[in-house]
């Protein structure tokens, strides 16, 4: 199986969501001059929205400067939006953004750390997701 990349901010719903799954995953620093985790293989990414109304910044800076290494964009497999259904349209919408720009799928949406319900999907979904060939690779 496969690993998993998250981001979260100091709110913490997504560090919340990533615990409470109970998988193996690695943090995206918040703070810019702390090290980027590297990955020891292919991995879903895990990142909540922050975007304006118009849906602009999206994708947090971090996790844009994460991506922009080669290395760690080509170990990509897919993405999971997290966001808070206030945003509307707008709704986990860095999930859409990054799965277009990468070229990989964008699995499902969460909103804050999820329900009990989602937590079950998610790891139905990605153990499936593992075992499934990526036609993204």
């Amino acid at each position: 199986m496969g690993g998993l990349v998250y981001y979260s901010s100091a709110t913490g719903n997504t560090a919340r969501l990533v615990a409470r799954l109970g998988m193996p995953a690695a943090r995206i620093p918040i703070r810019p001059a702390d090290p980027m985790p590297v990955p020891g293989g292919p991995f879903v990414l895990i990142c909540p929205t922050y975007a304006d109304g118009n849906g602009r910044g999206a994708v947090p800076k971090q996790v844009i400067r994460f991506l922009n290494d080669p290395g760690m964009r080509g170990l990509l497999r897919g993405v999971i939006g997290c966001g808070n259904r206030n945003f509307g349209a707008f709704f986990g919408h860095a999930g859409a953004v990054i799965a277009q720009k990468c070229g990989v799928p964008c699995l499902t949406r969460v909103e804050l750390a999820g329900t009990e319900a989602d937590l079950a999907r998610l790891r139905a979904g990605l153990t499936t997701f593992w075992r499934e060939p990526c036609l993204t690779a």
